[in-house]
């Protein structure tokens, strides 16, 4: 029986991971505060969201692009899309947010970012099977759905938001006007991402405009999951793990080079 004590690097590992949990629940009561109304309002918002923008489509158009549902259809372009958009702002502001307490050596940006990535994939992957659920027991919807594909799709999203949510860390904190720079780009993503079309129905020069875009080829691939005779012509799943892992190593580079610097940086 081997009685000798963990050495250093073990007991590194589990005050990363202590440090870790502790900003997790932190973070929870932070943002959706202590009450459970706070944390259910986080899950029903996207749900709102997905009967509102389906009542407006089945106003204008007969049939969806695929399928017969109207609700799934949205949600299969919706919940991917979600899962870059709240993850890279969450991480964004992941320095102000814990500024004080990173002022302790034992906590490290590392630790925050981690502990933000996990809380937000965690409440996205909640809300993606409630919104699913839903349009399946209340939309009679059936149909065989591949839950490894929607799960592999759901996290090159989450990690892509992790890569540009972490590269703005630094940029917001170095350059103000970045912010707004920032803004203007990534605000009409939304509609030009494949949430409310099929890229390949596209004529072909906006078709190969919108494919330039990571986020068109990571709906390609969770409605490829969801609807099993979608064919999604031009998906890369390479070119979006690509820019996903180059943006989490831009990322993480640059706040190691300007972590001292974002510490101190007043608010």
């Amino acid at each position: 029986m081997n009685d000798n004590p963990p050495g250093p690097d073990v007991k590194l590992i589990e005050q990363h991971i202590r440090v870790t949990a502790a900003l997790i629940v932190r973070e929870m009561s932070t943002r959706y505060g202590s009450k459970p109304g706070g944390y259910l309002w986080a899950v029903f918002d996207p749900v709102a969201h997905v009967a509102m923008m389906t009542l407006i489509f089945q106003a204008f158009a007969r049939m969806p692009a695929l399928g017969l549902s109207f609700p799934l259809f949205f949600a299969s372009g919706y919940l991917p899309f979600t899962f870059y958009q709240r993850m890279s702002s969450f991480m964004a502001g992941t320095m102000k947010a814990n500024k004080a307490l990173l002022s302790y050596p034992v906590v490290s940006p590392f630790d925050a970012i981690v502990s933000r990535f996990i809380l937000q994939l965690m409440t996205d992957a909640l809300v993606s099977v409630l919104i699913l659920f839903l349009i399946v027991e209340l939309g009679g919807v059936s149909q065989h759905m591949n839950l490894a594909g929607m799960v592999e799709a759901a996290g090159a999203a989450a990690v892509l938001g992790l890569g540009i949510g972490t590269v703005n860390i630094v940029m917001f904190a170095r350059f103000s006007l970045y912010d707004k720079i920032f803004g203007i780009i990534n605000r009409p993503l939304f509609l030009i991402s494949g949430v409310f079309f099929l890229p390949e129905n596209m004529p072909g020069p906006i078709r190969d405009f919108v494919l330039y875009n990571p986020l068109a080829h990571i709906i390609m691939w969770f409605r490829g999951a969801i609807y099993p005779e979608y064919r999604a012509d031009g998906l890369d799943r390479g070119y979006v793990l690509d820019i996903a892992l180059a943006c989490v190593f831009l990322g993480l580079a640059l706040l190691m080079v300007s972590a001292r610097e974002i510490r101190e940086e007043r608010p």
